[in-house]
This record gives C-alpha cells, structure tokens and sequence, in this order.
C-alpha cells in the first residue's frame, strides 16, 4: 500500500474509533456471527435432545441448579444455552438471506427507473407503490400460512415482500448520477449501459446501500420471530428465538426465564444492528449530503 492510500484510509478508521455507536454495535455484532459461525464448538449440548427427566431446570442464578445446563433446560428437557446458541444462526441466517434477496431485486429495478427513465420508471415506480400499499405482516402471514411453514418459504416471502427501500433508494441515486459528467463522457465514447450502471452508477451509491442494508436486517430479524412466535415461520423444534418465546410464555409467571433469555439475545441483536446502521450512516453522512 503506498503512502498516499495510508493517509487517506487513516481518517476513515479514525472517524470510525470516534463512532461509539458503530464501535459498540459492531463489536456486538461481530461476536453474533462468531457465536452462530462456531455454534456446533460452542454449544455444550445438541439443541434438539429431549430428556423428559430434566425438565425446566433453573438457570445457574437459581438455587438447586444442575452445573451440565448453564441456563437450564426448557418443556421437553433441551438446553437452553445450546438452543440460543443455535438460533443466533437462524436469526442471522434470515436476516442476511432476505436482505440480499430484496437488494438484488430492489436494486435492480431500482437502476433500472433511475436510469432509463420514462415508461420504465412509471412502470417500476407503480410496483414500488403497490408494494408500499401492502401491509408486510399480514401478507407474510396470508402467505407463510397457505405456502406452509418453513425457513426457505420464510425467506422467499420476505425478500419479495421487502425490496421497496432498496428500489427508492438507488432510484434516487440513478436520477442523480445518469446526469454527471463522468456518465455522459462514457456516453461519449460508446460505453454500454450495463458497464455504465453496475461498474460506475452502482458502485458510487454503495454507502447509501449499506446503510439500508443494515437497517433491513434488523427489520428481518424482527419479522421472522414474530412470524415463529405466532407459529408461521421457523417449524419446531428448530431453535428460533421467536419460537423459543412462543414455547415459554404458558410458563411465563412460574419460569419468566424462559421468555426473558431469547427475547434479550434478540433486543440485542436487533440493537446492535441497528447501532451499527446508524453509525454508517453517520459516517457517510457528509458525502450522501
């Protein structure tokens, strides 16, 4: 790396020191995906092992705890720190699964109004505006519910359902970049469009893209425990969160644990990510201005 690229990354990484918010939402996140990579390391025990006799063990703050179940044991006997473990992967596996399945279709039809224009972008700018009108819990729930439950119906439902901020978002930036100098010199000289739009356009509207991109996959992550709390997303016994607190809230005033456990981990995930989207943002807030 030469000296003239070392000082111009260094500023970066110092406003990124600065940005407490995209410190600590970073840091959280990154031990999310460390623990959801290395859970079958982590986990001390299989998540979906029932043992009838070991039901509703108390976690290690309780009296009379069993020390082989950190955080005690759930209805059917499974461990409940090995079954938080695991569905870290299920929360974060959906989350970047939907989202990269709405940003390529939101992204594409997004260049594709902000580029050509006219009957293309009337045309785009209705789907955007139909799918705007549709509410997005209660078409995943029409739709989860007549397709069946499961975590690859989950994911496609919701990546068709939420594209919309990605094609508003790089529409805009489209309309803005296909008048620049630089696109009408590539104009000039014979460049196709499709060098145009994904080697040039795309590529200087990446920070905007970020930042929608992190905020999404906390709406995702959102979405998918409330779809397995009320039973149409993820199928048991597979370990989610939302369905782990859909397990636990007929115990609830006898064993809050239960409910508490998955619906921390999931507050902080959500919070991380979001704190990590509004560093971003912050951070390239001068040269979206």
């Amino acid at each position: 790396m030469s000296a003239d690229e070392t000082m111009s990354r260094a500023p970066v990484w110092r406003k990124v020191r600065r940005n407490s918010a995209l410190m600590i939402g970073g840091g959280v996140l990154m031990f999310m995906l460390a623990v959801a990579i290395f859970a079958p390391l982590i986990a001390p025990h299989d998540p979906y092992a029932q043992d009838l006799t070991q039901r509703y063990l108390t976690p290690f703050w309780h009296d009379n705890t069993d020390p082989a179940h950190l955080l005690g044991t759930d209805h059917l006997g499974r461990d409940y720190l090995s079954r938080l473990i695991y569905g870290t992967r299920i929360s974060l596996g959906v989350g970047f699964g939907v989202v990269c399945l709405s940003a390529l279709i939101g992204i594409s039809l997004g260049l594709a109004a902000g580029y050509f224009g006219g009957l293309t972008d009337m045309a785009i700018s209705f789907l955007i505006t139909t799918r705007l009108s549709l509410p997005i819990v209660l078409v995943a729930l029409a739709a989860v519910a007549f397709a069946g439950a499961s975590l690859t119906t989950l994911i496609s439902v919701l990546g068709l359902l939420l594209w919309d901020r990605f094609a508003v978002v790089s529409r805009a930036a489209a309309q803005s970049l296909r008048s620049r100098e630089f696109i009408k010199g590539l104009r000039a000289i014979g460049a196709s469009q499709m060098r145009i739009l994904f080697l040039e356009i795309l590529p200087n509207m990446r920070s905007a893209l970020i930042v929608v991109l992190t905020l999404e996959v906390a709406n995702v992550i959102l979405l998918e425990a409330a779809l397995s709390f009320l039973g149409l997303g993820v199928r048991a016994p597979t370990p989610s969160w939302g369905l782990m607190i859909s397990e636990g809230r007929d115990s609830i005033l006898f064993d809050p644990w239960l409910t508490a456990l998955p619906g921390g981990a999931l507050c902080i995930l959500v919070l991380a990510v979001n704190l990590v989207g509004d560093g971003l943002r912050d951070l390239t807030g001068g040269r979206l201005k």
